[in-house]
């Protein structure tokens, strides 16, 4: 597998996957009837940076990387990751996310952070938890999840600087 900074191109490959994960309503607050360019215009031409993870030629996977906040918190950065389904499994998450770190410390970003992680995306927390990141709030009913309904949202940070 091989992470690289996507291209416009890439989104007929990258689409699928997005329509998948925000159709499911379960992980990313984007409304679940976003269209293709709306997509586009929300993970490729508003973030900082765009990657995928692909294999021959196959994308599996994309992050994006931006700034958290303006001003006084641009030292903070923010991603968001997507797996195909049919690539779940693999360790592509994590292998993003570590690729993501790097490329935060590269653009001069100080720490991660994840704003709204669904508190029943199990897999997402234990994974972000593994590789570092501390549930630093919850946010109590802020995520209406569409076969659960109203649960908690985590925010979860990392200082990526030595100290």
């Amino acid at each position: 597998m091989h992470i690289r900074e996507a291209t416009i191109a890439d989104f007929d490959q990258i689409w699928p996957i997005f329509q998948t994960v925000v159709t499911a309503g379960e992980t990313y607050t984007y409304p679940r009837d976003t269209t293709r360019e709306q997509a586009i215009k929300l993970w490729l031409e508003a973030p900082r940076k765009t990657f995928v993870a692909e294999e021959n030629g196959k994308i599996l996977g994309t992050y994006y990387i931006k700034t958290n906040q303006p001003g006084g918190g641009d030292h903070v950065c923010n991603c968001g990751y997507m797996v195909s389904p049919a690539a779940r499994g693999r360790g592509l998450a994590s292998s993003m996310c570590e690729h993501s770190q790097q490329i935060a410390r590269s653009l001069g970003y100080l720490a991660m952070q994840f704003n709204f992680v669904a508190s029943t995306n199990e897999g997402a927390v234990r994974l972000w938890t593994k590789l570092g990141f501390e549930t630093v709030g919850r946010l109590p009913k802020a995520f209406n999840h569409p076969g659960l309904g109203y649960v908690d949202a985590l925010v979860m940070y990392k200082w990526l600087a030595a100290c």
